[in-house]
């Protein structure tokens, strides 16, 4: 009978020395090969190049040797560092170098991706030499997140189709650096929904605020890349006087639904203390009612209540109620989605979670690339989720 010999923990401590021992000298010599190898190349290149070997006269000369420059490559054999040779006008970087190189694909993802979820340039690169890339100075992260540049340009080209049946609109305001001072860039925003449920972040268009010809360039810019707006049924807003009358240009046969949230927001911050339940109360009546002949008694009820308390309040009131209204000709079950602009602000919650370590942008370019990042994150993942409500509808 065959008698089994029972393996100690020293033995298997021993058999794993053993593997660390042989691996670890043979990753060792691996690298060293290669150093030396790739370091031969590019004197080898540069002898090619001079027609000649050092210290020998050549009448073909067409440059001098410049000695050599040292280099360190994360490479998937760990950080190589190369002396490469050069002349006085030209370098000889072997094209093996390309091949080995580690920070090309997967390491240049993992870069763009932490520096995308809120990391700083030197914390990005911090992150990077933790893993036994090498460290990346904050300058080279920056380099690499110019890559975004060419996504960002493809983004404000893509063609839209019509097809489009509601639109959401607003705007974030972001901080960033200039020659004198910080100074605030507000960034315009168009969301889509189709009749479907499935949604898209359309445009956004940096401003030096929401006036009416800011917005218009922003329409404008959806019109041109396809949105001609047959399809559309409503667009939503947060109310601001400049985007209804650039709504009013470039769409001027599509509904308009203000915001309530906003609506309210700029109500109660208008009422003294002491009536601020009871006006909060008459004016969510007005909303919350079962349909639009419900919805108009309770405005009418609200004015003739606060008309002689705040007669601003009622006058602005009655001057936007048809736009505050709008929601009401589309289905009960869309009502809750469609009056009001949270899906957006949803999206600008986040933004502003990214951006809130930032503190200020260092130019425009860097802003453009975060928020683009954020945007193109958001429609992947909506690829999949579709709004229930509008799905209901279809």
């Amino acid at each position: 009978m065959r008698r089994v010999i029972p393996i100690t923990e020293q033995f298997q401590h021993f058999v794993e020395d053993l593997k660390g021992s042989f691996w670890g000298d043979l990753y060792t010599q691996t690298r060293q090969f290669w150093k030396q190898a790739l370091e031969l190349e590019s004197t080898r290149l540069r002898d090619r190049y001079m027609h000649c070997q050092a210290y020998e006269r050549n009448a073909q000369r067409n440059d001098y040797r410049n000695g050599f420059y040292e280099r360190s490559f994360q490479t998937r054999l760990g950080d190589l560092r190369l002396r490469i040779a050069r002349t006085r006008s030209k370098v000889f970087l072997p094209a093996l170098v390309r091949l080995f190189q580690r920070r090309a694909d997967e390491v240049m993802v993992l870069i763009r991706e932490a520096f995308l979820r809120g990391l700083s340039t030197r914390q990005v690169g911090r992150v990077v030499a933790s893993i036994g890339i090498g460290e990346l100075s904050a300058q080279t992260v920056s380099r690499l997140t110019r890559s975004l540049d060419t996504m960002v340009h493809a983004f404000h080209h893509q063609r839209l189709q019509d097809e489009w049946a509601y639109l959401f609109l607003d705007g974030v305001s972001l901080r960033v650096r200039r020659f004198t001072a910080r100074k605030r860039v507000q960034m315009l925003v168009a969301y889509g929904v189709r009749r479907n449920g499935t949604r898209q972040l359309l445009a956004f268009l940096r401003s030096s605020g929401e006036s009416q010809a800011a917005w218009e360039g922003l329409l404008q810019d959806l019109q041109r890349r396809g949105l001609e707006g047959q399809n559309l049924r409503l667009i939503i807003t947060d109310g601001c006087p400049g985007l209804a009358a650039a709504i009013h240009t470039i769409y001027p046969h599509v509904a308009h639904q203000r915001c309530w949230v906003h609506k309210m927001r700029n109500i109660l911050e208008r009422v003294r203390r002491r009536d601020y339940g009871a006006v909060k109360n008459d004016a969510q009546a007005i909303y919350l009612s079962d349909n639009r002949r419900g919805a108009e008694a309770a405005a009418r009820t609200f004015c003739q209540h606060w008309k002689d308390l705040y007669p601003a309040i009622v006058e602005k009131l009655q001057q936007d109620l048809p736009e505050l209204l709008a929601f009401y000709d589309f289905p009960p079950h869309l009502w809750r989605k469609l009056r009001t602009t949270n899906v957006i602000e949803r999206c600008f919650v986040e933004v502003r979670r990214r951006t809130r370590p930032m503190v200020c942008f260092v130019n425009l370019a860097s802003m453009e690339r975060i928020i683009y990042a954020i945007f193109h994150r958001f429609n992947r993942q909506w690829t999949s989720h579709t709004l229930r409500q509008f799905t209901q509808a279809a």
